[in-house]
C-alpha cells in the first residue's frame, strides 16, 4: 500500500512539474513575444512617434500567438498613423534566431492613414497571410518620409509567404484645395497577392476596383464614379521602386522592371453632365524605372516647398518641368494597349477601337490610334489609323520650359528644335464630311517624316499622300472642273527631299504627282555646292550661304489623263470658238511666241515638243534641263522672273513628246 502511494504521488508530482513546464515555457514564450514586439516598435518611439499593443497571448499546444490592439504613429512627415484590431499568427515556428514563421496570420480591422497637406487612408476588414517568414524583429525607421518608404519596402524584401489575401479594403485620397480633385475613393474586392519572396511577387490580383472622385471645376462640384474589372499584376519587383528612395542615386544608368504585366479588363466611368465611358481591357508590358533619373526624395521636398507668391517663379517652373521630364526618362514602358474605348456624350457618341505606345528614354517610339468613330454636326468622322513617330515628350517639357521667361520670346533656333521632337506622322483610312456640302473627303494615306539633322534643321523628308476630294463649286478657281464635270479630284503625291553632306548635293526625289483623270507629273530637281551653313535657323546666316548653291540638273515628265482636252475646251469657252479651233490657237500661239522671244535651238525645240504634247492627247512630255556652266541658284530665280528666255539658256535643254 505504501509502495502504491508512494507511485500516485510521484505520478502527481510528475503532472504538475509537467504541467508546470508546460505553462512555464508559454509564459516564458508570450514574455519574449512581447519583448520583440517592444523591440520593434522601440526605433519609432525613439524617433518621437508613439506605438503600442494590447494583451498578447500564446498557445503553446497549438502554436498560436495572438495581439491585440496595436497602434501607433510614426514622427516622420507625412506622419504614419497604423491601427490593427488584432492578430493571430497560428502554426508558428522559429527557423533560426533571427526569423520568424507561421502557417497562417490573420489581420483583422487594419487602418493606415498618411497625413500632410494631403492625405490617405488604407482600411481592410480582413487579411490573410499564408505560408509567413520573416525577421523575428521587424522595424520601421527614418526621421523623412522617404526614409520610411525605404524602410518599408526594404523590411518587404526580406520576408516571403505563399499569399496574402484581402476579401476587401478601400483607399480614400484627399487633395489640398488648390488641386482640381479634392477627393477620390477606391474599393477592391478579393485581392490576392502570390508567391512573395525577396521583394518580389509572382501575381496580384482583385476581381473588382470601384471608384468615386470629388472634382471641384470652376466653382462647380463634379462626382465621377467608376469601376474596374479583372486587375492582375505580374512579376511585381520591389527593388526599383526602394532605390528611388536611396539617398545614393545609382549611377549604371540602368533600367529596373517593376512589372512584367499590367491587366485590366472592363472599365467604365460616370460623370455627372451625363458623359459615360467604357473601355473593354487595358495591358502594359514591361514596365521598368530607371533609379539614376529619378529620386523622389528631392521631388519630394519640392513639392513640400511652400508656394510660390502671386508672381510667377520661371526659374521654378523651369526647374518643375525638368523635374517632369525626369520622370518620362526614368519610367520604360515595352508596351500598352488600351482597347475598346467607348464615350457617351450629349453631344454624341466617340468610338476607338485601340491606343497602343510604349516609352523608352522619354520617348514614345510609336503612338497609334485604330478605329477611330466620331459624330460631329456635319456628319461621322471616321479613321482607321492615326500614328506618331518618335515622340521625344521628356525634351518636350525642356524645351518648352525655355519659352517661360516672360518678355522674351522664343528664338527661330529654339522653334526650329521642336521638329527634332517628333519623327512624323500618319494617317490611314481617313472619311470625314466635306464643309456643309454632304459629301465627304477619303484619305487613303498621308504620311510624314523627317530626320538627318543639322543643328535643328532637317535635312531629309518625305510626303505621300493619297486621298479624294469633292470639288468645291464655290472655289472660282475650281469651278472650271465643275464645268468639264468633273465633281471629285483623286490625288497621289510622292514627295521626297534629301542633302548628301559629303557631295554637298541636294535633291528633290521622288516628286511625283497624280492628279486623277487631269495630269500625271514626276520631276527630279538637284542643287549642287549646298553647305551646310545653310541650314541654319539664323535667316541672314542661311541667305549668305544660300549664295554659293548652284543650279543642278531638272528633269521633269508630264503624262496626260485629261489635262489638255480640259484646258482646251475652257480656252475654247472663253474665245467663244470650237475646240478644234481652241486647240489650233495654242499651238500657234506657243510656236510663235517662242521664235518671237528667242533664237535658241533647245528652247525652240522644246517649244515644238510642248504643241506636240497638246495636238496629241493623251501623250507624254519629257524635259531635261542640264547646266552649261556654274549657273548661282538665287540669280537663276531672278532671271526666272525678269527675263525667262535668258534663264532657259543657261541650260541644255533636251525634250520630247508621244503617246
Amino acid at each position: 500500500m505504501t509502495r502504491v502511494r508512494k507511485l500516485l504521488i510521484g505520478l502527481v508530482v510528475a503532472a504538475l512539474l509537467a504541467m508546470a513546464g508546460f505553462f512555464g515555457a508559454e509564459f516564458y514564450i508570450q514574455h519574449r513575444i512581447e519583448s520583440e514586439m517592444d523591440a520593434a516598435f522601440a526605433p519609432i518611439r525613439a524617433a518621437g512617434g508613439k506605438a503600442s499593443h494590447g494583451k498578447i497571448s500564446f498557445d503553446l499546444r497549438h502554436r498560436t500567438i495572438r495581439v491585440a490592439d496595436i497602434s501607433g504613429e510614426t514622427a516622420a512627415q507625412p506622419s504614419l498613423r497604423f491601427k490593427i484590431a488584432g492578430l493571430t499568427a497560428s502554426g508558428v515556428g522559429q527557423p533560426d534566431a533571427t526569423r520568424v514563421a507561421a502557417e497562417t496570420i490573420e489581420v483583422s480591422d487594419i487602418e493606415l492613414d498618411l497625413k500632410a497637406d494631403w492625405s490617405l487612408a488604407y482600411k481592410a476588414p480582413k487579411v490573410v497571410i499564408k505560408d509567413y517568414n520573416g525577421p523575428a524583429r521587424p522595424s520601421v525607421t527614418g526621421s523623412t518620409a522617404a526614409d520610411v518608404y525605404r524602410s518599408v519596402l526594404l523590411q518587404f524584401a526580406d520576408i516571403s509567404a505563399a499569399s496574402v489575401a484581402a476579401p476587401s479594403q478601400s483607399i480614400d485620397i484627399g487633395l489640398p484645395a488648390g488641386v482640381g480633385a479634392q477627393s477620390y475613393s477606391y474599393n477592391y474586392t478579393n485581392v490576392t497577392l502570390n508567391d512573395i519572396s525577396r521583394g518580389k511577387v509572382g501575381a496580384i490580383t482583385a476581381d473588382r476596383a470601384g471608384f468615386t472622385a470629388g472634382v471641384q471645376q470652376n466653382g462647380k462640384a463634379e462626382k465621377i464614379d467608376g469601376e474596374f474589372a479583372g486587375l492582375a499584376l505580374y512579376d511585381f519587383d520591389s527593388a526599383p521602386v526602394a532605390a528611388l528612395f536611396d539617398p545614393a542615386p545609382a549611377d549604371d544608368d540602368k533600367y529596373l522592371r517593376v512589372y512584367r504585366q499590367i491587366s485590366v479588363g472592363t472599365y467604365t466611368a460616370t460623370l455627372t453632365d451625363g458623359v459615360r465611358m467604357h473601355m473593354d481591357g487595358h495591358t502594359i508590358d514591361d514596365v521598368g524605372l530607371r533609379p539614376s533619373r529619378l529620386q523622389l526624395r528631392q521631388l519630394m521636398a519640392m513639392l513640400a516647398a511652400p508656394p510660390p507668391g502671386p508672381t510667377p517663379n520661371p526659374a521654378l517652373a523651369r526647374e518643375m518641368m525638368g523635374k517632369a521630364a525626369s520622370i518620362y526618362e526614368a519610367v520604360r514602358v515595352g508596351n500598352a494597349e488600351m482597347r475598346g474605348l467607348a464615350i457617351e456624350t450629349p453631344a454624341g457618341r466617340v468610338k476607338l477601337g485601340t491606343i497602343r505606345l510604349n516609352l523608352d528614354n522619354g520617348k514614345f517610339g510609336e503612338v497609334t490610334l485604330e478605329g477611330l468613330d466620331v459624330g460631329s454636326p456635319l456628319g461621322p468622322v471616321k479613321l482607321d489609323r492615326f500614328a506618331i513617330k518618335a515622340f521625344d515628350i521628356a525634351n518636350l517639357m525642356r524645351l518648352t520650359a525655355q519659352f517661360l521667361t516672360p518678355g522674351q520670346p522664343p528664338s527661330s533656333e529654339q522653334m526650329f528644335g521642336l521638329l527634332r521632337l517628333l519623327e512624323g506622322a500618319e494617317i490611314k483610312g481617313l472619311v470625314a464630311p466635306f464643309k456643309t456640302t454632304g459629301k465627304q473627303v477619303k484619305v487613303d494615306t498621308i504620311s510624314l517624316d523627317w530626320g538627318q539633322f543639322v543643328g535643328a534643321i532637317p535635312t531629309r523628308a518625305h510626303l505621300s499622300a493619297k486621298l479624294v476630294t469633292p470639288i468645291d463649286a464655290t472655289d472660282p478657281a475650281q469651278q472650271p472642273l465643275i464645268a468639264a464635270g468633273l465633281s471629285t479630284a483623286a490625288i497621289d503625291a510622292d514627295l521626297g527631299a534629301a542633302w548628301t553632306e559629303a557631295s554637298g548635293t541636294f535633291v528633290l526625289a521622288p516628286v511625283k504627282f497624280d492628279f486623277g483623270d487631269v495630269l500625271e507629273a514626276s520631276a527630279q530637281v538637284s542643287l549642287a555646292h549646298v553647305p551646310r551653313g545653310l541650314f541654319s535657323p539664323d535667316l541672314p546666316q542661311a541667305m549668305a550661304m544660300a549664295t554659293q548653291v548652284e543650279a543642278g540638273t531638272l528633269e521633269l515628265s508630264l503624262r496626260d489623263t485629261g489635262g489638255v482636252d480640259l484646258a482646251v475646251a475652257q480656252y475654247a469657252l472663253a474665245q467663244g470658238v470650237s475646240r478644234e479651233a481652241a486647240r489650233r490657237a495654242l499651238v500657234d500661239g506657243i510656236k510663235t511666241s517662242a521664235r518671237a522671244n528667242t533664237d535658241n535651238a533647245d528652247v525652240l525645240a522644246a517649244a515644238e515638243a510642248i504643241a506636240r504634247f497638246i495636238e496629241t492627247p493623251r501623250g507624254t512630255l519629257t524635259l531635261k534641263l542640264t547646266p552649261l556652266g556654274k549657273v548661282p541658284a538665287l540669280q537663276l530665280v531672278q532671271l526666272i522672273k525678269t527675263d525667262p528666255m535668258l534663264a532657259l539658256a543657261q541650260f541644255r535643254i533636251e525634250a520630247s513628246s508621244g503617246l
